[in-house]
């Protein structure tokens, strides 16, 4: 068991399978709150990836213990035969990471992480991955690789030896029995259907951004996603190392987008990955018209990208935090679909109310 001390704080940052049914948000929410001592910080719904990232934070116990009623009852509220949404998914509770703030390590997380996937398989009955550096095996340290096939992969996974959870509910644990002809003998338990399979594993902050287009063409975003992010296109690796990225199109907004995750913005910074893809947009005659900051923003990645945008244009005022903080959200147009409030979404500042 990882040591315990009062000054430790993790966070955790689950992605729901449902952005659109506020009552069905609400409720999830509602589980995890009725654990003492846990922050919940933000909730980020999106209507056209019909999918909601919660935030919350606390000691270990705590989060844990409202990770699994959060997970439980996501598994009781949504089903995922009905589930449809621009972004990948495979699970109602799609992926569960707990990250390190303070006085743990990612390993004594990556233990955790474990634990609660064990619960979720044995009490709740949802089949879980561990990812990252929970990870059980070295190719599902990757979350794509998890969560190839999505939820129509669903059978697949649960009878392919090589392809089976690595937390099975009980009496499961071989997986489903297949017939001569390769298929599942028996049929999918109707509660697993509904909830399909979730990835639980502990990670480094990671910051989720989508940057903004003046396209609806997909094929555009997808080209320069392919030509940033870290595996590239067809061998050749991609110009922003420790990221992945893909292309879409949101009618909601009626506009393409370079959806991004920076996985190590000490390797990546924000201000980095915007002016790269604003660069290779360029390139494809098209222009990033502001970014989407998807859940929270540590504090440091503004004020680095205040800074760094502050020096390309000889600007020598001393600056501020909150004149950094400023610069970045104008450079950027971080408030380009919706106004982006510091104090509601800087995890620094949440965490000190």
């Amino acid at each position: 068991m990882p040591s315990r001390s009062a000054t430790q704080i993790i966070e955790c940052v689950p992605n729901f399978s449902e952005g659109r049914d506020k009552g069905t948000i609400a409720e999830i929410a509602h589980a995890i709150k009725s654990v003492a001592d846990v922050k919940l910080l933000h909730i980020d719904p999106g209507e056209a990836t019909n999918r909601t990232v919660i935030t919350f934070a606390g000691e270990p116990e705590a989060v844990v213990e409202a990770a699994f009623r959060g997970a439980k009852r996501a598994g009781e509220v949504i089903d995922m035969r009905h589930h449809h949404g621009t972004h990948p998914r495979q699970g109602a509770t799609d992926v569960l990471p707990l990250v390190p703030v303070s006085g743990i390590t990612l390993e004594e997380c990556a233990v955790l992480a474990r634990q609660l996937a064990s619960r979720l398989a044995c009490e709740a009955g949802i089949p879980c991955y561990a990812y990252e550096a929970a990870a059980l095996r070295p190719e599902r340290k990757n979350l794509a690789v998890c969560r190839a096939g999505e939820y129509e992969a669903l059978a697949q996974k649960l009878s392919t030896q090589t392809l089976i959870p690595d937390f099975m509910p009980s009496g499961m644990e071989k997986g489903l029995p297949v017939n001569t002809e390769g298929s599942v003998a028996v049929p999918i338990p109707e509660s697993i259907l509904r909830t399909g399979i979730s990835v639980v594993g502990a990670r480094d902050f990671l910051i989720a951004v989508n940057f903004n287009l003046n396209t609806k063409d997909t094929a555009i975003a997808n080209a320069i996603a392919r030509e940033v992010r870290e595996k590239g296109y067809h061998g050749k690796a991609g110009t922003l190392k420790t990221t992945k990225a893909i292309g879409w199109y949101i009618e909601e907004y009626g506009i393409a987008q370079v959806s991004m995750n920076l996985c190590n913005i000490n390797v990546t910074p924000l201000h980095a990955a915007f002016c790269e893809v604003s660069r290779c947009a360029s390139k494809h005659g098209v222009s990033v018209t502001g970014t989407e900051i998807i859940g929270l923003v540590p504090l440091c990645a503004l004020t680095e990208a205040g800074r760094y945008f502050m020096q390309e244009r000889n600007d020598s005022t001393e600056p501020t935090e909150e004149s950094l903080v400023n610069e970045a959200i104008a450079t950027m147009n971080l408030s380009d679909l919706r106004p982006f409030n510091p104090k509601q979404k800087i995890i620094d500042y949440l965490l000190q109310q």
